[in-house]
């Protein structure tokens, strides 16, 4: 441990760097996606606010197994004008993996001036990961 902070005396320029760049990093993620929410916090939010969830993978995904009561508007329809989505209730984007969720989920945000847009976290394999219940239509 001795060496690590005599490392960082010794070359404190590359070290700073490092430790910005980190920061920058972790800031630029946390505004990437909007708010992430785990699925036990879905759960929770669609039990007492009644969240709406989107599932944004395609409808062949969607029909192997999907989280009950999401509706499937896969990400390349998103922006179709007949999509309308809730201010009074909290939505949230799911897809496999969460990356394209983020993406969905600043997207609503910004374009129809919502508070409430959460993607959750891990996506659907982080659902199935935890054994999580899933409806097969």
């Amino acid at each position: 441990m001795d060496q690590f902070f005599q490392f960082l005396a010794n070359h404190y320029v590359l070290s700073s760097t490092f430790f910005g760049l980190l920061i920058a990093f972790f800031i630029v993620e946390s505004k990437r996606g909007g708010q992430n929410v785990s699925p036990q916090g879905l759960s929770q939010m669609i039990n007492k606010q009644n969240a709406l969830v989107i599932d944004l993978r395609d409808p062949t995904e969607f029909k192997k197994g999907h989280i009950t009561g999401s509706q499937n508007i896969p990400y390349a329809k998103l922006n179709d004008k007949n999509n309308h989505f809730p201010k009074d209730r909290p939505i949230v984007f799911v897809c496999n993996l969460g990356q394209v969720a983020g993406a969905a989920a600043k997207q609503i945000k910004t374009e129809h001036q919502l508070n409430d847009v959460f993607k959750l976290d891990g996506g659907i394999s982080n659902w199935k990961a935890l054994s999580l219940p899933l409806v097969k239509k």
